[in-house]
């Protein structure tokens, strides 16, 4: 009984570390609009700014994605930390958009480094017969964190001195707390070897993941898509055409959308994993008919609700997902798998919001919006089928 406390510990103090970390990724969303008037950039630039946080990520996942399956899952998360770190001096000493372009890819590869590794590191902390438990931990850890990021940058921009510095000198200090607890937690990969065995992964999956992988990524890709929009232009349109300049109410807003995901997946436990899928879709798809009424009508109220339906949505479905494909993965390969289907999630983040930014200019920023949902409610609606047809299994 003290053992399983013990290991329940230690799974919650590895999650606190996995939030940490993904909170730092999100920490420059409401200070877009400070750095636009400070540097003079288009909304474009916003979305490649944002995007090569996305491919930063993604790289990684391709050429690193089985690292801790090799060397340990601690060195893996350290690296991740220490990337982390970096991005936040960047964005402290930024004076132009090449500290920005530097600060998110260091974000990004310390995105890439945890997203695989610290979603098995949490899992297998956990208590033997605690997987579904731990599951939950690592995801409401992974959007948790990402809500948090929005949140703190916006209250410490709207109320505390030095808006584009305070939030990065936190996150630095909460980095050193992280790479502390940390150094304290066991290693759970026994059978490690050196750095210089590590190889670029190819995309693949072992043959009992194949089934079970499809509709999961689907959803995922749905999911990070929205998310990937809310992040990266929901605040030019809030202060553009709802007139919100207040960064904390900012901040709350696309926090909300991590924060409603988290309860999203609390709620998978009851609902299952073969139903999380296609009613998160059914979600996500009500959430993008709000966003397109908050669009068209420049309501807020529809905003708050569109992050809140389409957030719920998207946990549903991606802790669903996650534990379809984390129970039907090998031990040795959980990670590498993982990150593959972080791979698929963080390219619904990037290519879509990149084809916003491309739109704003010629349609505008409604207009932009619009052709997005459109295109995602087909997908989902696409995606929802599949799934009803191929329904993912529930991890045994």
């Amino acid at each position: 009984m003290d053992g399983d406390r013990r290991r329940w510990r230690q799974c919650l103090l590895g999650g606190a570390v996995f939030a940490v970390c993904m909170a730092g990724t999100t920490l420059p969303t409401p200070l877009y609009g400070l750095y636009q008037e400070k540097f003079g950039f288009s909304e474009l630039m916003v979305t490649v700014v944002y995007a090569v946080y996305a491919f930063g990520v993604i790289g990684v996942l391709l050429l690193a994605g089985n690292a801790s399956d090799t060397v340990g899952r601690r060195p893996v998360l350290l690296a991740g930390l220490a990337f982390s770190a970096a991005s936040a001096v960047c964005f402290l000493y930024a004076t132009g958009m090449g500290w920005l372009y530097a600060g998110r890819l260091l974000s990004g590869l310390s995105a890439g480094l945890f997203t695989g590794a610290a979603t098995a590191y949490v899992m297998e902390l956990a208590p033997k017969g605690g997987t579904s438990r731990a599951t939950f931990v690592a995801t409401a850890a992974n959007m948790g964190g990402l809500g948090c990021g929005p949140l703190l940058a916006g209250v410490l921009a709207q109320y505390a001195a030095w808006p584009l510095y305070l939030p990065f000198v936190v996150h630095l200090a909460l980095v050193a707390v992280s790479a502390a607890v940390l150094a304290r937690l066991p290693e759970t990969v026994r059978d490690r070897r050196p750095l210089s065995t590590v190889r670029p992964q190819r995309p693949g999956l072992p043959p009992q993941v194949r089934s079970v992988f499809a509709p999961a990524a689907i959803a995922s890709f749905v999911g990070f898509a929205l998310f990937g929009v809310f992040t990266s232009v929901s605040p030019a349109f809030l202060a553009k055409s709802l007139d919100v300049h207040n960064h904390a109410v900012t901040g709350l807003i696309v926090a909300l959308a991590f924060f409603a995901s988290t309860a999203g997946q609390l709620a998978v436990g009851r609902i299952g994993v073969g139903r999380s899928l296609p009613l998160g879709c059914a979600g996500l798809l009500a959430g993008l008919a709000l966003l397109a009424g908050a669009l068209w009508w420049d309501l807020l109220a529809l905003v708050v609700a569109s992050a809140v339906v389409g957030g719920v949505g998207q946990g549903l479905a991606f802790r669903g997902a996650l534990s379809a494909v984390a129970a039907a993965s090998p031990p040795d390969r959980r990670a590498a798998v993982i990150s593959m289907l972080f791979v698929v999630a963080y390219t619904g983040i990037s290519l879509p919001v990149i084809g916003v930014g491309l739109l704003v200019g010629p349609i505008g920023l409604e207009g932009a919006g619009l052709v997005f949902i459109a295109c995602m409610a087909v997908l989902v609606v696409a995606a929802a089928g599949y799934l009803l047809r191929r329904p993912a299994r529930a991890p045994a």
